[in-house]
């Protein structure tokens, strides 16, 4: 017999091919990352931005103004589908740090169904030395 059997060569490779499979979510979710606080650069504040805001209790506000998210889901479409407008404005989303992610991606989520792509999340630049010297 001159030929060279690959059959084992490939059992090999399928079971190291099945055990890369089941390993590599594992090892991605195993990846502890503890995320530095850094400040952003400044941003501009054009006119046209729309100020989205939602506060420690999960209430949203559209420039200051409390909303339920039906009212906002549609004063968002409205703005976005606004008349002369050449570009869609960006969304500037200031959310408390105790929201939880998930309330902070549904209101992502209002402004991305009324085709709002631009969001901008917005920081507290102050250091927290500097904020709690400057609280009365």
């Amino acid at each position: 017999m001159h030929d060279i059997n690959v059959t084992p060569l490939v059992d090999v490779m399928l079971v190291l091919l099945v055990i890369f499979i089941i390993t590599a979510p594992l090892m991605a979710s195993a990846l502890k990352l503890d995320l530095p606080q850094a400040r952003g650069a400044p941003v501009g504040t054009p006119q046209q931005a729309i100020r989205l805001a939602v506060d420690a209790q999960g209430r949203l506000y559209l420039d200051d103004q409390a909303m339920e998210p039906e009212a906002l889901a549609s004063a968002l479409h409205a703005r976005a589908t606004a008349a002369g407008r050449t570009e869609l404005p960006e969304v500037h989303l200031r959310a408390d740090q105790r929201v939880p992610y998930g309330r902070v991606a549904e209101v992502m989520a209002l402004a991305q169904q009324a085709g709002l792509m631009r969001i901008a999340f917005m920081t507290d630049a102050t250091p927290p030395a500097a904020r709690a010297a400057s609280t009365p």
